[in-house]
């Protein structure tokens, strides 16, 4: 989710849901140990449980970038097997990484060597012609003997050659049954599946299933309030089903502190738009909200401008 999982979003994330892991956008390790770029490690104490998703290939520099996030406070260290642009491609890490399950467990060990929080990782199901029924276990089997314990499964193949990463999120058919089979394959693993779930029923039917996470990605950005908002209460079973707009004034006090920090409002609402999605008002929120946050002197009051066109729920009962 590079450039969109900022750290504005997951603020506003953690304000819908006290309970869902939350993770960063993919940050490079040659960003962090070579550019020093360690304000991408920024995040606010509130954000807890995050993980911070890197990208990297190289052991050593891939241990140095985990210590730097365990430092700064991170709950988990996630590398990312699973990005399939050709910017990632062309540093060979990524979904590239899938051809070299040799080296993605020699970076869990060295990772897992420099830190103490957990070490996970996102991957695919396959790439380009590989067979994934014969991939992916080998692919487990390799790093979890490097000592990964939990897996975050994008069940889709990735085509490095000939498909854009947009088309890399639909065109390759979803395989949820092969994700399935390796839970029944590897129980001794913590498996979580990834790709086109769209709603918290669906989450619920492979939690059911048996699976031990869903991780949901676009549809938690575009809808957040759909399938964060009542999280806590059906997945959790902790916690009452979060209000949206309640949720949207709780941001007021982050996006004056923002503003006097010298930001722009546009970095936090760009972030914001989704929250009514499918409500009464919606088109109007992201109107107001898109038209004025880039503005001179755009402040909170827009966002209460914004909130005035929003509708009341079809079910008022789901929210307290």
């Amino acid at each position: 989710m590079m450039d969109w999982t900022d750290r504005h979003c997951r603020y506003l994330h953690r304000l819908l849901s006290r309970h869902a892991l939350l993770y960063t956008e993919m940050v490079t390790s040659p960003a962090l140990v070579r550019g020093g770029a360690l304000h991408l490690l920024d995040f606010s104490p509130q954000e807890h449980p995050v993980a911070l998703q890197l990208g990297g290939s190289d052991p050593q520099e891939l241990a140095q970038a985990a210590r730097l996030g365990a430092q700064a406070g991170y709950d988990e260290i996630n590398l990312n097997v699973g990005c399939p642009s050709d910017r990632v491609q062309s540093g060979t890490f990524g979904a590239v990484l899938m051809k070299d399950p040799a080296l993605v467990a020699d970076c869990v060990a060295a990772m897992r060597a420099a830190v103490d929080v957990e070490v996970t990782v996102k991957c695919r199901i396959g790439v380009d012609d590989q067979i994934p029924e014969q991939v992916l276990p080998d692919f487990l089997n390799r790093v979890s003997a490097a000592g990964c314990e939990r897996f975050s499964i994008h069940a889709r193949k990735a085509w490095l050659q000939g498909l854009s990463p947009k088309e890399n999120r639909d065109i390759p058919p979803l395989d949820y049954d092969l994700v399935l089979r390796m839970r029944k394959e590897f129980p001794a693993l913590h498996l979580s599946v990834n790709g086109g779930i769209t709603s918290l029923a669906q989450a619920k039917a492979f939690l059911d299933a048996g699976l031990d996470g869903v991780m949901i990605g676009r549809a938690a950005y575009h809808q957040p309030a759909d399938i964060l908002c009542a999280a806590d209460a059906e997945i959790f079973g902790d916690g009452p089903v979060t209000d949206p707009i309640v949720v949207a004034r709780q941001m007021l006090p982050y996006i004056e502190a923002h503003l006097i920090a010298g930001g722009k409002l546009a970095q936090v609402t760009r972030h914001m738009l989704g929250l009514f999605a499918g409500r009464p008002g919606a088109r109007q929120w992201r109107r107001v909200l898109s038209e004025g946050a880039h503005l001179p002197g755009a402040g909170p009051d827009l966002v209460e401008q914004a909130l005035s066109h929003i509708g009341p729920l079809a079910d008022p009962a789901r929210a307290v």
